[in-house]
């Protein structure tokens, strides 16, 4: 970065990217994958040294490090891309052989096909061995005039569908799905307490066939503290939360809709309810960090990758049940394992030293795409994840051109425009982008996609024509 771009604040960088857009934008930056991206730390992967947390309500002894089932690995076909099993059963024998034993997986998925790679690659293990989440994904069903009783026939058959598709007949830790998003509570009450699916829920896990049942959480906060207010009545065996070094005391600043995960956390313990983590590294956003940061991390410990740093701030505090992460490649599987065989707490010093690193990051703006793929298949073909995660990975590198008079103008022109053109496909640029808005109930972390990919269009047409911004 140049001592130019050193010094200009966050109003004045998105006021010259005319980004009224941007306000729910975060302060990270991308990394394709939710594993390490710094290479990692190198040295012996312990096969026996794992740390594990307990269950309360059923003794279960977890994994510290959980495996994320949204970022399976791809190979390419002459039908296209698709799950690579073959590398899915090698992770999956590496983690179990490794000590993790607890995979999260969900209906939609990788586009609805986790699930059966999961399924497929742990059922070559005896089903004692691991233990297996997945979730009731039935906010596709809400908001479309269905009656009750069709939504409940529906979400009943995704369920028992998770079952068919796993292969088992039994979950070990089934979750109701992003609970918070959308309208909030008028969606919470519509997709589990109107039609019933909830009741049906408890039924089964009396009946054993759920033996862990929560609910993962985004968005409103009224939404989670209803749930937790009634649980004395529904006796929640888990939560899964958003929590890093980010979100811990600075979520609104990295969306306007998140929650703190120090509140988060903290209303869970009140309550004795283990907590899962997802998102540690925001998407790959917080181990491809800024060079700045990566060297502040690199100083520290040198022998450290950075993504060691934020899973060691996630595994930390002693509520945490298990720590999830998409480990698409062995290296960040192999890193990951390391950190925690065992993991070492972060001292009270360290936690100050994240708190001023998560100060530092926020001074990188950038777009919250956690690359989950829930926008996906867009209907007029944008490769919605790999637009925003160019851009993103522009911030993070110092390659987004404020101005012609910028000392690194062509440079970072070139490295823009060129990488973009690599990164997506021409026919799935931004430009393609109609504003239907489909995608902007899927999304999480509730981006205005439409209007992101409206003004990452505009930045990309400025560029081409050497305008000034």
């Amino acid at each position: 970065m140049t001592p130019r771009n050193k010094d200009i604040d966050r109003r004045e960088f998105l006021r010259r990217l005319g980004a009224g857009a941007l306000t729910a934008s975060a302060a990270l930056t991308a990394c394709k994958g939710g594993g390490v991206a710094d290479g990692g730390a190198s040295g012996e992967v312990p096969a026996d040294k794992m740390t594990f947390r307990v269950t309360p309500t059923t003794g279960d002894r977890v994994s510290l490090l959980g495996y994320g089932c949204m970022r399976w690995p791809m190979k390419k076909t002459s039908h296209g891309e698709i799950i690579d099993q073959e590398e899915v059963n090698n992770l999956v024998d590496y983690a179990l052989a490794h000590g993790v034993n607890y995979f999260d997986t969900a209906p939609p998925y990788m586009q609805g096909l986790s699930e059966r790679a999961t399924g497929i690659a742990l059922g070559r293990h005896s089903r004692e061995s691991y233990f297996l989440a997945t979730k009731m994904s039935n906010q596709r069903y809400a908001g479309r005039g269905w009656s009750p009783e069709e939504q409940f026939v529906a979400s009943v058959g995704m369920y028992r569908n998770s079952l068919k598709t796993l292969g088992t007949d039994y979950i070990d830790y089934y979750l109701l799905h992003t609970i918070g998003g959308g309208s909030g509570m008028p969606l919470l009450k519509e997709r589990f307490f109107d039609n019933g699916v909830l009741d049906f829920l408890l039924e089964e896990r009396e009946a054993g066939r759920i033996r862990n049942l929560g609910f993962s959480y985004h968005g409103d906060v009224r939404v989670f503290d209803y749930m937790l207010s009634r649980h004395d009545e529904f006796k929640w065996d888990f939560v899964q939360i958003q929590l890093n070094y980010l979100d811990w005391l600075h979520a609104k600043e990295v969306n306007p809709r998140n929650t703190n995960a120090e509140y988060l956390y903290a209303e869970l313990r009140k309550r004795g309810i283990p907590a899962v983590i997802m998102e540690p590294l925001l998407g790959g956003r917080l181990s491809n960090v800024p060079d700045y940061i990566s060297a502040r991390l690199k100083q520290r410990a040198p022998e450290s990758s950075v993504a060691s740093w934020a899973f060691r701030f996630a595994g930390s505090p002693e509520g945490v049940l298990t720590v999830l992460s998409g480990m698409t490649y062995m290296e960040h599987l192999q890193d990951n394992i390391r950190t925690y065989s065992p993991l070492t707490p972060l001292t009270d010093d360290e936690k100050e030293f994240m708190e001023e690193t998560a100060r530092l990051m926020l001074q990188y703006p950038t777009i919250p795409c956690n690359d989950c793929k829930y926008c996906m298949p867009c209907p007029y073909g944008l490769d919605i994840p790999a637009i925003l995660l160019h851009y993103n990975k522009c911030v993070n590198e110092s390659n987004i051109p404020y101005s012609s008079q910028d000392d690194n103008y062509r440079k970072a022109r070139r490295a823009f425009l060129v990488g973009y053109d690599r990164s997506v496909p021409k026919l799935r640029q931004a430009d393609r982008c109609v504003g239907c808005g489909q995608c902007n109930p899927e999304c999480p972390q509730h981006i205005d996609i439409p209007a992101q990919m409206q003004r990452i269009d505009r930045f990309v047409e400025n560029l081409k024509q050497n305008r000034e911004f």
